[in-house]
């Protein structure tokens, strides 16, 4: 078979051919997509457009031409300087007296050296897991998480405190130590010695020995001589004039007005690192403040990002307060592992429990007329015709306390379960089928018939001025008399507690709880609101959208 001759002349000229339309393609291509003068007089479209365009196709070289045109998207935030770096770090560990040492001893003025009780530096301070202050003593080791001025009229003779909130690994301990306490302007501390050790628990209930880390306050005395002033920071020490490895800055919040609000809700460190209950946390929150709780202080462990994302929609309307919490000393903090712990070792939880409680009643107590600690599934609800924890207060004052210039400490409200177990939906009811079925605690209206015994997991309404250290239960030391708590009839209110299952220290009881209940709707009074807040809360924080198959009738 013969093959043809290729003139190379003109395949020379063929190939000269392709080359020019590929150059005029790709230069046509060129103008179309970057055409500067269209770019740069362009919106912001044209300009996301082109990039765009660059990005998808993979023109990275492009973008040299454009460089200067493109906003980077990364933090510009500058480096701060020596006092910006203080404020951050008091907003995120407010027990940490860091403007005052700057003050004193960093950045300016006279430096303190007294002879007895040196001021520790804040790089010489060994703290633990971020909020824990360590104080190592001849019989035992102190966490120290607060300090706080307690100066209320209440206090027996009129004596001022510092009261220093911690655990101890030691049971009931009375191991002489000292208070050192700072005064700004002042050069040299005023030591005092600690006065009393107030045990936050009842060896009976368990956990009770020497190595576990039991909760404690304890009680520093001010002179007479210097109750004209506010303490700065408190340390403490087992030699009197011993450099301590702890320095708590002290807390001292009372309204400059001396005007109070009426009531302060305290919530125990959360724990929901796996569970994802935000919208029954929005129907808490909501229910509460129908209630009349003018705000919440949460305790953050370990919480869902949702749950997160709730407590800082509400925090920025200026009705929660979210304080970050860890467990003390060697104590799991890593996430998952701190859960296991809390899940396994009870004992150890219910006593650490104790630190958030009693910090929030000493942060509060020159705020509120009243302190009550709850579980996001526990809400005191009043029943008959009142509306309100004001309204029942005041009920409660006439009826029980009859005017006393000493009245009760605490009113503890019995305990009834409103299990899941007792929930029967019923959605042709015309108090039900408007309800959404998303809202737990609108959707369970069935309760035990037979309530909780006497003060068993009980919850109260204290009196703040009254009240040195509590329980989760009750008070567990009071001013001024008697630490008893009223128990108010379950005619005028109850504590609705909801849950799976009963808790599990009364599982031998749990079956008539479970078997036997009767309808309760208390709650249907405050229904109309609670569905208006709650679902306007879940649309602005972008948890609601119509379901695919969802029809509305015009």
């Amino acid at each position: 078979m013969l093959v043809p001759k290729v003139n190379l002349k003109y395949l020379f000229v063929l190939i000269v051919w392709i080359f020019v339309v590929v150059g005029t393609v790709y230069v046509f291509n060129f103008i179309v997509i970057y055409d500067p003068s269209v770019y740069v007089g362009g919106g912001d479209r044209s300009k996301t457009a082109l990039i765009r365009d660059y990005l998808s196709s993979g023109q990275y070289n492009q973008l040299v031409d454009v460089a200067n045109e493109l906003e980077l998207l990364v933090d510009p935030m500058r480096e701060r300087d020596f006092n910006e770096v203080v404020r951050d770090i008091e907003t995120k560990v407010p027990f940490l007296p860091l403007d005052f040492w700057a003050r004193q001893t960093l950045i300016g003025r006279k430096k303190m050296k007294p002879q007895c009780g040196k001021f520790p530096s804040i790089f010489e301070l060994e703290i633990s897991n971020d909020f824990w202050q360590t104080q190592r003593s001849s019989n035992g080791t102190y966490q120290l998480f607060g300090a706080y001025l307690d100066n209320r009229k209440s206090n027996a003779n009129d004596q001022w405190y510092i009261r220093i909130l911690g655990m101890i690994d030691r049971v009931d301990t009375h191991l002489p130590m000292f208070c050192q306490i700072w005064y700004d302007q002042q050069e040299k501390p005023v030591i005092v010695p600690l006065e009393q050790y107030h045990y936050i628990w009842i060896k009976s209930w368990g956990n009770a020995f020497n190595g576990e880390y039991q909760p404690y306050l304890l009680s520093c005395p001010i002179p007479w001589d210097h109750r004209h002033l506010v303490p700065v920071s408190v340390s403490l020490a087992e030699e009197q004039c011993a450099t301590a490895t702890n320095n708590l800055k002290v807390m001292y919040s009372r309204p400059l007005d001396n005007k109070k609000k009426l009531f302060a809700v305290c919530v125990k460190g959360l724990d929901f690192l796996y569970q994802d209950l935000s919208v029954r946390l929005i129907e808490w929150i909501e229910l509460l403040g129908i209630l009349g709780a003018d705000k919440i202080y949460f305790y953050d462990l370990q919480i869902h990002p949702n749950m997160s994302k709730v407590l800082q929609y509400y925090k920025r309307l200026d009705r929660v307060d979210v304080t970050k919490l860890t467990l003390p000393a060697g104590k799991p903090n890593i996430p998952g592992l701190q859960h296991l712990f809390l899940s396994q070792r009870l004992y150890q939880k219910r006593q650490n429990e104790i630190i958030p409680y009693n910090d929030c009643l000493y942060k509060n107590m020159y705020k509120y007329h009243y302190i009550t600690l709850l579980d996001i599934d526990e809400v005191i609800m009043p029943k008959r015709d009142i509306k309100s924890w004001q309204e029942l207060m005041e009920m409660i004052s006439e009826k029980v306390d009859h005017g006393s210039p000493l009245p009760f400490p605490s009113y503890n409200f019995r305990n009834v379960y409103f299990l899941d177990s007792h929930h029967r939906p019923d959605r042709t009811s015309p108090d039900t089928r408007d309800i959404p079925e998303f809202l737990h605690m609108l959707q369970h209206t069935n309760r035990a018939a037979v309530y909780s015994a006497p003060n068993e997991h009980v919850k109260c309404i204290h009196r703040a001025e009254r009240i040195v250290t509590l329980h989760n239960h009750f008070a567990m030391e009071c001013l001024q008399g008697s630490c008893a708590a009223n128990e108010i009839e379950v005619e005028d209110a109850q504590l609705q507690h909801y849950r799976s299952d009963c808790v599990t220290t009364v599982q031998r009881k749990c079956d008539n709880m479970t078997e036997f209940y009767v309808p309760d709707k208390n709650i249907y009074k405050f229904k109309d609101e609670l569905i208006k807040r709650s679902l306007k809360a879940l649309h602005q924080l972008g948890f609601l959208k119509p379901k695919s198959d969802t029809t509305i009738s015009p």
